[in-house]
């Protein structure tokens, strides 16, 4: 600069000593600006006032020169001091040109920089707010200076700003926080670091209200709680649960519905931190809100459903996961069964469902920051249950899954069935198939809330459809394994069981899924024989216990009826006959099936004794357990004509073990009743015919050495015939057609072996060939 050019009011020698490298000269240069800008300002020389900064600014603090504008930096802040509370007139044109020397390359200049804005801050003091945003934008830039002096200027005017802006009840929050939000994306540490400082102070601040800005920085504080550095990852833990006690403290204030989804996002982070962070807000935020957050139930169940799976490593969050899951459930109530035909449809944008992926991804947000379409105020709260279904379909379907999660999923479907069933029946089509091959689940619990829910959908009163309807079209399509299908037949059960079955309070109503469940539980046993083997009894003596044994029974026998596969229907049979034989969960339906006495027992025996022809020693037990003797002698008397094979024997082998078991206890003091029981003992004994010299046989000839004499069993008065086990056949079977049709039934199973062995002798001699 040209130290001789005409820069009046500022005198030659001032200008010169504010050009000059030495700091202490262009200090005498500032103090006799600083007497100079006091006389005009005692004068009310305004004009002068401006004339001399605009000197200072274009001059000096915005030359080329590296020493102009540090005595410009000086000169700026000396013209502050003699102002005093008059600065506040002319803080543009003192901040504006020390703001740009923020960015110069030369680390003194911007720490000069620095001393020359705080002696100014210092001396405005509550009128610099006005300047906030600008002043914040500069200081953001300097929190991360590579220059250590630099940076510890900056805290100090970041500290004397701090300290204004507690002390001012006028600071402008609304103008403010579209440049936090701005800038709390930055990746900078220090800045992030700057940013927390700032959020911390005005959250303190009695009379600024952060939280009703909060939606607007939530995503960004999530972000650098994820920071690489601990200190600051503990400031914005600290800051993050000063915001949720100011929730808890003033929930009627919060805007729940515009976090949720930022929530939802942050509680799939892969960093524990944040994950557990998240998950500990949702849970506040469920808890708070109640059903204002049914409407994002779809994402939190995206989020919160794979932690529960999560193992002792991350314990806490799976715990609060828990907390959240039920939660959640609770806020389902029967009032959002109401059918909603009639109302218009509630588009809700806050919620996006994404069908190609079901993970919200996180990504830091530099260039915008979330937008927020909706508020609290104007979302009606609705349940949301395509959405929430898809969920709970993909995880289940999900193989790699862990088994909570599974059966969570299974828990919030049954609760859905509950309190929503007309709306859930909806989705009872496309749900069918994968809770009929979640029967093949390797957890024993997962199986069990399978067939709770199976059995809540055959019997819920939501599922019965109109007479001669089913509740999907296409009914004249061939199903598959896992299809829902009436056949012709579905209505068959009689009249009489349906009319003794309502009559009983006890037994729940089945509606037209019942039939279906039955037909393509027998289908996936077909198709998946491991699992007839391993979980078959199992799954059907649970659902007696949840279900109508009865019914479950009679069902299976009509169905098994019509099976095409000979060997699988024989199969299932001896399963069905060996439950009904040995569990306890069947006490009452073989009390019922013992006497026989009214039309529905006899109508079920008859049901089931026309499928256990597929197996001809299971009838003979069938027989057995209702005492028809007779039937039983005459059935092993056609054991004759049959083929006598190795399983054959096995099974008979076991009928003789089961007649030394506690069920066939009535049995066994029938043989003191000899003259009554004439056809039970020929029946045991044609079952000791049939049997090879082993330790059945051993069993049952002693049993039958142990029949006493009928001359030593006759009491003193034979005036009264003995009626004590007494035993006659019931008028209202057709034992000779029963008969006609066991043997109708071997010869099918007869002619299917025969085709069997002719088809693997053509297929030996092929190989041999």
């Amino acid at each position: 600069m040209n130290a001789e050019r005409d820069l009046s009011p500022l005198t030659p020698g001032v200008v010169r000593a504010l050009t000059d490298k030495l700091y202490e000269k262009r200090k005498v240069a500032a103090l006799e600006i600083e007497k100079l800008v006091r006389e005009f300002v005692a004068q009310n020389n305004t004009s002068q006032i401006k004339h001399v900064i605009q000197i200072l600014s274009q001059e000096f603090a915005l030359s080329q020169h590296p020493h102009s504008r540090k005595g410009g930096l000086i000169g700026l802040a000396a013209c502050s001091i003699a102002l005093g509370k008059d600065s506040g007139l002319y803080l543009k044109e003192l901040i504006e040109p020390v703001l740009t020397c923020f960015n110069d390359a030369d680390s003194r200049l911007r720490y000069y920089a620095c001393e020359a804005l705080y002696n100014i801050v210092k001396v405005a003091r509550g009128s610099v707010l006005p300047h906030f945003n600008v002043l914040f934008d500069g200081l953001s830039k300097l929190a991360a200076d590579p220059d250590p002096n630099v940076k510890s200027g900056s805290e100090l005017l970041d500290r004397l700003l701090k300290d204004i802006v507690t002390e001012s009840n006028q600071f402008d929050l609304v103008g403010f926080i579209p440049l936090l939000r701005e800038r709390i994306y930055s990746n900078n540490q220090y800045a992030r670091q700057f940013i927390i400082s700032w959020i911390l102070v005005l959250e303190s601040v009695p009379d600024i209200n952060l939280l009703d800005y909060l939606p607007e920085i939530l995503d960004g504080l999530f972000q650098i709680l994820g920071d690489n550095s601990k200190e600051i990852r503990k400031m914005c833990e600290v800051a993050l649960g000063e915001f949720l006690k100011e929730i808890k403290k003033n929930p009627s204030s919060v805007k729940f519905a515009e976090m949720a989804n930022i929530l939802v996002i942050h509680c799939q982070a892969a960093d524990d931190l944040i994950q557990l962070t998240a998950m500990c807000w949702m849970r506040e935020f469920i808890q708070l809100a109640g059903r204002v957050m049914l409407p994002y139930s779809s994402g939190i169940l995206t989020a919160v459903l794979p932690c529960l799976s999560y193992d002792d490593r991350k314990k806490n969050i799976k715990e609060v996961a828990n907390v959240c899951n039920q939660s959640l459930m609770k806020l389902v109530i029967p009032e959002d069964d109401e059918m909603d035909e009639a109302k218009p449809s509630v588009t809700i944008p806050a919620e996006s469902w994404p069908p190609a992926s079901l993970v919200w991804h996180s990504q830091p947000c530099t260039s915008a920051p979330l937008s927020f379409l909706c508020s609290c105020e104007r979302i009606q709260v609705t349940l949301n249950l395509d959405g929430i279904v898809q969920v709970l379909d993909y995880h289940l379907s999900d193989t790699s899954i862990g088994m909570m999660t599974r059966i969570a999923v299974l828990k919030w479907l049954y609760h859905l069935y509950i309190k929503t069933p007309r709306k859930m029946f909806r989705h009872t089509d496309s749900l069918f198939p994968i809770l009929l091959r979640t029967l093949s689940d390797e957890s024993d619990e997962v199986i069990l809330k399978d067939l709770e829910l199976l059995a809540e959908i055959a019997s819920s009163p939501a599922g019965q459809t109109e007479e001669g309807q089913g509740p999907s079209d296409g009914s004249d399509v061939r199903p598959g394994p896992v299809e829902l299908h009436v056949p012709a037949r579905a209505g068959q059960l009689s009249s009489s069981s349906t009319k003794g079955l309502e009559c009983s309070p006890s037994t729940p109503t089945m509606n037209s899924y019942f039939y279906k469940f039955m037909i393509n539980l027998l289908k996936r046993f077909s198709s998946e024989r491991k699992l007839l083997e391993t979980r078959g009894a199992f799954i059907i003596r649970q659902l007696c216990l949840l279900l109508n044994a009865e019914n479950i029974f009679h069902s299976m026998a009509d169905i098994l009826l019509r099976e095409e596969d000979l060997k699988f229907a024989s199969t299932m049979v001896h399963t069905l006959n060996t439950i009904l034989l040995t569990s306890s969960e069947l006490f009452q339906l073989r009390n019922q099936l013992k006497d026989l006495k009214t039309p529905e027992s006899r109508n079920l025996f008859c049901c089931l004794y026309r499928s256990w022809c597929h197996n001809p020693v299971t009838t003979v037990s069938l027989c057995f357990l209702t005492q028809n003797y007779k039937h039983a002698y005459d059935l092993i008397q056609k054991f004759g004509d049959l083929e006598v094979t190795v399983d054959f024997l096995t099974e008979v082998d076991k009928l003789v073990q089961l007649i030394e078991c506690p069920i066939f206890t009535y049995l066994r003091l029938q043989l003191l009743d000899v003259k009554n029981n004439p056809y039970l003992i020929k029946a045991l004994y044609g079952l000791l015919m049939l049997l090879p010299q082993s330790s059945a046989f051993q069993l049952l000839s002693h049993r039958l050495q142990c029949v006493p004499n009928p001359e030593l069993m006759q009491t003193t008065d034979n005036t009264k015939p003995s009626t004590t086990f007494k035993r006659t056949a019931s008028p209202n079977i057709d034992y000779t057609e029963l008969l006609q049709h066991f043997e109708k039934v071997q010869n099918k199973h007869l002619e299917a072996r025969h085709q069997r062995a002719g088809r693997a002798e053509q297929l030996d001699r092929r190989v041999v060939l």
